[in-house]
């Protein structure tokens, strides 16, 4: 299970942050579908709240992204920004504060309510006021909304904010009716949902979701009338439901044994596998403040012992691509730096550098990897590089994989508990900011006594730096792309230099679907199965 601290931090205990209900059986719970196009999703993954002021797991952005709409969000399989219920992109003032927005004037909720520019000022309102888990997004930002015209919305700002246009992509700021919700700290809905979506909510339950299509939806609607989601208890129960027809579609949470058994099956099934480059990067913290990794040069000895090919191939069965940077690299600005800096499984680098550090046969260095108890692939990742030291370094590193409850990790990170804790991000909006700034961002500390308050702190590496807060403040506020591009590089360049962080590897995310099902589409840019499924034999 992923899940975020605080406000960010995300540890893997499997791919993503669902919370998974123990079933009965296996056996779906759902009534028989009403009509022949239907299409059955099945999933482990648990939607906590349909309420888009307080959602703040991807479990539950997958069906509110489906149920509503916002005012910004990706080409099809693409990074570029278009407009969804806004109909251009902003326009912004000179000093980059005021953003005005028109709006879409031919858009209805599914309460019948009609769609302007104060049903979006009350959303977003209602957003930030409400106090839901993710309020502070908009909250620590924006310092006021308004209804310029009746398709007109413009945000006044507390300080230039460049990745603004993709923070507003995120899938809690679309709007809701304001005959259906009240703004007041606290007041959500976390079983009803009353959006402008292609899909309108038909019943919620504890494991299972039904979705009508909205016959007045503005744009293009749904070529099958409902989906019908079912959660089940383990991912072994989604699997064996897949393969026996059960359902239509298979979608999170598959172990990677699973992953590839379907591969292997696909082609005399005649099954689609539909995959994307997911978000998601995995990483290991190094805590910079704990002996013995308080030492520069050996933080670097474990950068060049980490072998990222063999990690994807043990482990992922090569459905996991190696990491060299914090920078997912759909990301003009991301750099391989890691690549350049220290390779794969430099282990002579590595062993020279030990031996200069005073480690040896006799003294050799103890490194204890930490990962979270339920998560499969870390505990392989951790034993595959345990079992690469014993046999390669010649006794100078002794690794000791250690396993805690994710509930437990979450209440320590930030107490510098681990010396290094195998961690997965996912981002909260698409945008190099976000893969940074939560990592890196120091608000008080010292290159001397590490991080005492801020990101790195609650993240677990304590790292600190002063011209690291300084390049995060500058590329947030330049509008130039060569510009904000340098000042990225340089930041991944401060990581690779001081290795508070070791990138990993990225998945891949992978929905798989019947022969008789087409459509099934996955985003590249927030990991978000999209509902567009239809039947072909009926």
């Amino acid at each position: 299970m992923t899940a975020k601290i605080g406000r960010r931090i995300a540890i893997v205990a499997g791919i993503l942050s669902f919370c998974i209900a123990i079933l009965a059986s296996c056996s779906p719970s759902l009534p028989p579908t009403e009509t022949s196009d239907r299409v059955r999703l099945g999933t482990t993954a648990k939607v906590v709240t349909l309420d888009p002021a307080d959602a703040y797991e991807l479990s539950s952005f997958i069906a509110i992204s489906n149920l509503g709409d916002r005012l910004y969000t990706y080409a099809s399989d693409a990074t570029e920004i278009v407009p969804q219920l806004a109909t251009s992109l902003p326009e912004v003032s000179d000093d980059g504060l005021t953003y005005r927005i028109p709006l879409r004037s031919d858009v209805v909720f599914h309460d019948g309510t009609p769609f302007d520019a104060e049903a979006m000022v009350f959303s977003l309102t209602r957003f930030m006021k409400n106090k839901g888990r993710p309020s502070f997004l908009l909250s620590d930002l924006v310092e006021s909304v308004a209804a310029t015209d009746e398709y007109e919305l413009t945000l006044r700002l507390n300080y230039p904010f460049a990745a603004f246009t993709a923070l507003l992509t995120f899938p809690g700021f679309c709007p809701v009716s304001p005959n259906a919700y009240n703004i007041g700290e606290g007041e959500f809905q976390p079983n009803q949902f009353v959006g402008t979506g292609p899909y309108i909510l038909k019943s919620y339950g504890t494991d299972a979701l039904q979705l009508d299509r909205f016959e007045d939806y503005w744009g293009e609607t749904p070529q099958n009338s409902g989906i019908d989601v079912q959660r089940f208890s383990s991912k072994a129960n989604l699997y064996n439901a897949f393969r026996t027809g059960a359902i239509d579609v298979a979608y999170q949470d598959l172990d990677p044994d699973q992953i590839h058994s379907l591969e292997e099956l696909a082609p005399q099934e005649g099954w689609h596998i539909v995959t994307a480059d997911s978000p998601t990067i995995s990483y290991l913290v190094v805590n910079v403040e704990q002996p013995p990794l308080d030492r520069l040069e050996v933080r670097q000895a474990l950068a060049y012992i980490i072998d990222r090919p063999l990690l994807s191939d043990r482990v992922f069965y090569g459905q996991a691509e190696p990491l060299y940077t914090l920078l997912p690299r759909s990301f003009d600005a991301s750099e391989p730096v890691f690549a350049t800096r220290y390779g794969d499984g430099n282990l002579d680098t590595a062993k020279t550098l030990l031996r200069e550090e005073g480690f040896s046969t006799d003294n050799p260095l103890e490194i204890e990897i930490w990962f979270a108890s339920s998560s499969n692939e870390n505990r392989l990742a951790a034993t595959v590089l345990k079992a690469l030291a014993d046999r390669d370094l010649e006794g100078l590193v002794r690794i000791e994989p250690r396993s805690v409850e994710a509930a437990t990790a979450y209440g320590y990170l930030d107490k510098g508990v681990y010396p290094t804790f195998m961690l997965s991000w996912y981002a909260d909006f698409f945008d190099a900011d976000n893969y940074l700034k939560p990592f890196l961002d120091c608000s008080e500390g010292s290159p001397e006594m590490g991080c005492q308050d801020g990101e790195s702190q609650y993240h677990g590496s304590f790292y600190y730096s002063d011209r690291a807060n300084e390049l995060i403040e500058r590329q947030r506020q330049t509008t130039d792309v060569e510009t904000r591009d340098r000042l990225l590089g340089e930041l991944q360049e401060m990581v690779a230099e001081a290795v508070p962080y070791i990138p990993l590897w990225q998945t891949k995310d992978y929905a798989f679907a019947q022969a008789n099902i087409d459509g099934v589409a996955l985003s590249s840019t927030q990991q978000i199965l999209l509902f567009s499924p239809i039947r072909r034999d009926r």
